[in-house]
């Protein structure tokens, strides 16, 4: 989940290299300009040259010198404004533009990763990992709803097995497509086989695809990097970094719950990272076998209380469809 130093340095690289095209652009921009209406680069030139000699007299000890050029150089920015505005230009259309404003592409704003640094991190994760073949397997287009009855109706579900997967799943990839405005959190339920795995991988792929954080982890991988985070004698930085990821990550997806062995250090760190990711306003998506009763003799009364009030539950139903898939392989 941790950048390694080459794959730092992958993204560094990006950064600089959008530093530079930045300054190319915005110099083939006053270029044009200065064809255009020749008179703004005399306003430039006229910038530079005051400047260079209000700095000399402030250094000389005239200490008006300063103030005189502060006024004088809003009026020459107030001419280029209106000169450029005149000639049908953007006021600001001579400055650096910026991939992203909010680090104006350094990676790094007030002193901590840019979200743009994260979504780097996350194209290289994905395209560097095993995930990507999964996802390439599993997503929206792979799915399926051969496996699900269209026949019978179900009294508990007021329709076909088929039917209620079909209204799931356009559930979900509006939930995917639209994250976060459509909710943060969902929480799978049901037995073995019944697809729980399969669209928390097709939401993953959507979010991924769309440059958004996502760290997928199985509830036993989740605890064991908790545990390596709380009691190693040393720890890591890939540890610390990987820690601070499954705090911050934009989508948290915890696959099988309740197959980890449980204790209280296991309840009282799923309660620490729920509420967590709930504060921070960040998604997580939990798919488990346990019923809300199960959750709750698990986990204890708090945690399903802060899955409950603030997840959306999707119950899958059905068979176990790697089963149906092997026995029908060996009927073919």
């Amino acid at each position: 989940m941790a950048l390694n130093n080459s794959q730092y340095n992958e993204v560094m690289r990006d950064y600089e290299k959008q530093q530079l095209e930045n300054r190319y652009d915005r110099q083939r921009r006053v270029e044009e300009v200065y064809r255009v209406v020749p008179e703004i680069r005399s306003v430039d030139e006229a910038i530079r040259s005051e400047g260079a000699a209000s700095a000399k007299q402030v250094l000389s000890g005239d200490d008006s010198a300063k103030e005189r050029f502060k006024k004088r150089l809003e009026d020459l920015r107030r001419q280029k404004r209106q000169l450029l505005k005149e000639a049908g230009y953007p006021t600001d259309y001579m400055e650096l533009r910026f991939r992203c404003p909010d680090c104006q592409d350094t990676g790094y704003a007030m002193g901590k990763r840019c979200h743009c640094f994260e979504q780097a991190r996350t194209r290289i994760l994905y395209a560097q990992s095993n995930i990507r073949q999964v996802l390439q397997a599993e997503n929206f287009d792979t799915l399926s709803y051969a496996w699900y009855d269209e026949n019978i109706r179900l009294d508990h579900l007021g329709m076909t097995e088929a039917a209620y997967m079909r209204m799931v799943v356009k559930n979900c990839q509006e939930f995917a497509a639209e994250f976060p405005k459509r909710g943060r959190n969902l929480l799978f339920t049901g037995s073995t086989g019944v697809g729980k795995t399969f669209l928390t991988n097709c939401i993953a792929k959507v979010l991924i695809d769309r440059y958004i954080s996502v760290i997928c982890l199985t509830s036993q991988d989740l605890f064991e990097l908790l545990s390596r985070c709380k009691f190693g004698r040393e720890i890591s930085e890939e540890v610390e970094e990987s820690y601070r990821h499954i705090l911050e990550c934009e989508m948290l997806i915890i696959d099988d719950l309740g197959t980890e062995v449980n204790n209280t250090f296991v309840s009282s760190q799923l309660f620490y990272c729920v509420n967590e990711r709930i504060s921070r306003q960040k998604g997580t998506i939990i798919s488990t076998n346990l019923s809300m009763g199960m959750l709750r003799d698990t986990y204890s009364d708090r945690v399903t209380s802060r899955i409950m009030s603030h997840y959306a539950t999707v119950p899958l139903y059905g068979g176990d469809i790697r089963m149906k898939k092997r026995n029908f392989r060996g009927l073919s």
